[in-house]
């Protein structure tokens, strides 16, 4: 299989040696493209000798004939002859050009032309990977359906420490791997998902809710849909671009998430519940804001449907998967969920740290099935999504 590698400009540009013998062990014939700014990074005769290929570096060919066109259509051929493309570093300007289909170098005209799977490694100054403008950006590329692989958080070149530091190479390479070849294992499934929190109005402009991200759900929900899965949605209010291909159900309330799950229980042969429910709602919504006036205010909750549970009642032959988030006694709480509910496995986690569970990219889970236990380790929500979805299936192979 033919690959692409964009090599964007930034310290973190050495690294894509080693991503070339990274990539040819797993099979692929790499042909490299590099911006003006990787150049001052590191030489393109680096490339040619690691991959025995020209190594492209200009829109115009300058050692063309003069009056010739060259490389000025090259990119057309070089998008045509190659199944996937990888850039990494993908620089916040190399995401920018991306996402609102700026044209200038060769990088990015052949991007256009582009027609097979992509892959971005991003790695910037952690400011700019937090800003904005390249969130924004990154949501309009994850929605293309291009896989974004998230960078790492640490010491960065620049002295500050957070994330934007470029993912492992063997991470990277192995993730490519997996993906530009995808397993079909899932065709022939409909897997129903729920993702995000929900809202419980105080009164038209507060509500209580919690801090879960929707990111797990989502990871689930693209995961499956790459594996062949007919997947649908259901999703609480995120700041997440819904992954391409997925049939998405907006809700804000316990209620609403309900009703939109019963209605879509049936064609359901899979049933993962990772959204984080509210499990109390304002008994007497107020009609209008509440005014300020310095007492006390008393907020009389009362639960909300248990949705997992009513699920569990009515599962038939479907493969039921809970989650639990706990900030102690994580096991012992999950297996009790397992059995009250009737699920078949309960993915539990820990929320109690910064660095894992709500908010963050990365996480560290336990499934929970009724014949033991199975640690899956820390890793980021994305990499997790893909190992839940292979238990699930050889799970369901024991039964």
């Amino acid at each position: 299989m033919n690959l692409i590698l964009g090599v964007g400009g930034g310290i973190a540009a050495y690294k894509a040696a080693e991503l070339v013998r990274l990539l040819q062990d797993h099979g692929f014939t790499v042909n490299v493209v590099m911006t003006a700014s990787a150049r001052e990074f590191i030489q393109p005769l680096t490339f040619a000798a690691l991959t025995g290929r020209k190594v492209i570096t200009d829109l115009f060919d300058q050692s063309s004939p003069e009056g010739t066109l060259s490389s000025s259509v090259e990119h057309i051929g070089v998008a045509q002859d190659n199944q996937v493309m990888l850039v990494a570093p993908a620089t916040a300007g190399i995401l920018a050009k991306f996402a609102h289909g700026l044209a200038d170098d060769f990088l990015s005209t052949t991007y256009l032309a582009f027609t097979g799977r992509v892959f971005l490694a991003p790695a910037m100054n952690t400011n700019m990977w937090n800003h904005p403008a390249t969130r924004a950006n990154l949501d309009i590329l994850r929605a293309r359906g291009h896989v974004i692989l998230d960078p790492e958080a640490g010491r960065l070149a620049c002295g500050m420490v957070g994330p934007g530091r470029l993912a492992d190479s063997r991470y990277i390479a192995d993730q490519v791997a997996l993906l530009a070849r995808p397993v079909q294992d899932f065709v022939g499934e409909t897997v129903l998902i729920t993702a995000g929190p929900t809202l419980e109005p105080i009164d038209p402009v507060r509500y209580i809710s919690n801090r879960s991200s929707g990111k797990m759900g989502y990871a689930l929900a693209e995961a499956a849909q790459r594996r062949g899965a007919r997947v649908i949605l259901v999703s609480g209010p995120v700041q997440l671009a819904p992954p391409a291909g997925v049939e998405l159900v907006k809700v804000t309330t316990a209620s609403e998430m309900h009703t939109a799950v019963m209605a879509h229980l049936e064609p359901a042969t899979i049933v993962i519940k990772s959204a984080a429910v509210a499990d109390y709602r304002v008994q007497n919504e107020a009609a209008q804001k509440l005014k300020k006036t310095g007492a006390p205010v008393t907020l009389t909750l009362e639960p909300n449907v248990d949705i997992l549970a009513d699920v569990g009642r009515r599962k038939g032959n479907r493969l039921l998967v809970g989650f639990a988030a706990e900030t102690e006694n994580l096991l012992e709480y999950a297996r009790r969920k397992l059995e009250s509910k009737h699920a078949d496995v309960i993915v539990a986690n820990l929320v109690n740290s910064s660095e894992m569970g709500f908010d963050s990219d990365r996480n560290e889970v336990t499934l929970v099935t009724h014949s033991g236990y199975i640690p899956l380790g820390q890793a980021l929500k994305t990499e997790l999504a893909g190992q839940i979805l292979t238990h699930l299936l050889r799970l369901r192979a024991e039964r």
